[in-house]
């Protein structure tokens, strides 16, 4: 239906926009940044829901079903609404005599069941960037920057500071605008103060801390004390758990939100493929880390799990994406490489990987030590299946690098 998959910018997709019936008094959160989006959406549709309200939950991409990117009440939309959905997205978009991409066709058709469904709250996850993603139609009534690192740099910027200013703009004039990086780039900054957006900052409006059995959030004026750590695991869940809180506490006026619901949402969130560690032996951790920022909190991550004889990698990254700079953050902890090809024009073979893979790693100092083994596997469950066979019951298997390669996974596992 158009001629790029990506084709960044708002004319197209708002004029299609005019001819639906996108407009609804929910309250709108939008949530954009590098990494922890989804984390972010998971825990603020999970306290909202306990709190009471009617909730909508975008987001994307999706690990094995596209109905995932749309949840109302916390159930997925079933075939039949999202189809009459795309009917009338197509409908409109031929009035506009307009082309639009696969991102910005069904972000209209689930916009489009969101204004329909009599929601309290809509929470929308940023596809990339911000200022020229499709979801950046929608006025939000607080907008959530969760971190700002290197990635999709051939459309954002190769810079923090550039990347920063295409997140920045989710934010509104006058509005809570929430920013959960603890050192945000400079072109945030000035871009929430030209727009005169109130701008809440880690460390200077809200901040977490915690002990080994608790942890708490302050805000402006607001404490949330002696909260249970989010079932979602990971290094930088109380940063993600405390811009959402944040999120909630500039809402105030509107959203009121116990502290029961908030104890009660962090518990219950969930969200497949970030740190989820499956039952059984040899542990096995699936992961769709796929940037460096990323790999770095996977390789803290598995650094806090303690001890393991061997740990093993199976890794599927598509070619656009800084594969050295993730091999290099999370090396430290992987004895062995079992690297998978990737289907579509921007996979990458499995021969291909691992050469890219040999040459990241770092030599080692010790002459003695071994140095771990990188072998090419067609598709990940080639490459899982040998792993599965190399792996004795107390070694672990992480498999990570996009979401494709953790998405195939799942599908044998369910």
């Amino acid at each position: 239906m158009h001629p790029s998959l990506i084709d960044m910018g708002l004319e197209r997709i708002k004029k299609v926009a005019h001819h639906l019936a996108l407009d609804t008094p929910a309250v709108k959160i939008v949530v954009a940044g590098t990494n922890g989006k989804g984390s972010t959406c998971a825990m603020l549709e999970s306290i909202l829901l306990a709190a009471g309200y009617r909730v909508g939950l975008y987001t994307s991409p999706h690990l094995i079903d596209f109905n995932e990117r749309a949840r109302i009440q916390g159930e997925s939309l079933d075939d039949e609404r999202l189809i009459a959905a795309f009917v009338k997205v197509e409908h409109a978009r031929l009035l506009a005599n307009e082309s639009l991409t696969y991102f910005e066709f069904t972000t209209l058709a689930i916009l489009h069941v969101f204004a329909q469904a009599n929601l309290d709250v809509m929470v929308l996850e940023v596809g990339l960037g911000g200022r020229l993603d499709a979801v950046n139609i929608i006025d939000a009534d607080c907008s959530i920057v969760t971190s700002i690192d290197l990635d999709h740099m051939e459309y954002l910027g190769n810079t923090r500071d550039k990347i920063g200013f295409e997140k920045a703009h989710v934010y509104r004039p006058h509005r809570p605008a929430i920013c959960a990086d603890p050192m945000p780039p400079q072109a945030l900054l000035d871009y929430a103060q030209v727009i005169e957006a109130d701008l809440w900052l880690m460390g200077r409006d809200f901040n977490y801390s915690g002990d080994k059995q608790q942890w708490a959030y302050a805000g402006r004026g607001k404490r949330r004390s002696a909260l249970a750590y989010p079932a979602l695991r990971g290094a930088n869940q109380l940063l993600n758990a405390s811009g959402a809180l944040a999120a909630l506490d500039a809402l105030s006026d509107r959203l009121a939100v116990p502290q029961q619901a908030v104890r009660q949402g962090l518990i219950q969130a969930a969200l497949p493929g970030r740190f989820q560690i499956m039952p059984g032996q040899p542990t096995v951790i699936l992961d769709v880390a796929h940037n460096p920022h990323a790999a770095a909190v996977l390789e803290k991550n598995i650094s806090n799990m303690g001890f393991a004889p061997y740990t093993y990698a199976v890794f599927g990254m598509l070619a656009d994406k800084n594969i050295e700079g993730v091999v290099q953050a999370i090396s430290p902890r992987i004895d062995g490489w079992f690297c998978c090809g990737l289907p579509g024009p921007r996979g990458l073979t499995a021969a291909a990987l691992a050469k890219r893979v040999e040459s990241s790693l770092a030599p080692s100092k010790d002459p003695l030590e071994k140095p771990p083994t990188v072998e090419p596997f067609e598709s990940p469950e080639k490459a899982y299946a040998q792993a599965l066979a190399r792996a004795n019951p107390n070694d672990r298997i992480v498999v990570f690098g996009s979401f494709l390669t953790v998405s195939a996974i799942l599908q044998g596992m369910t």
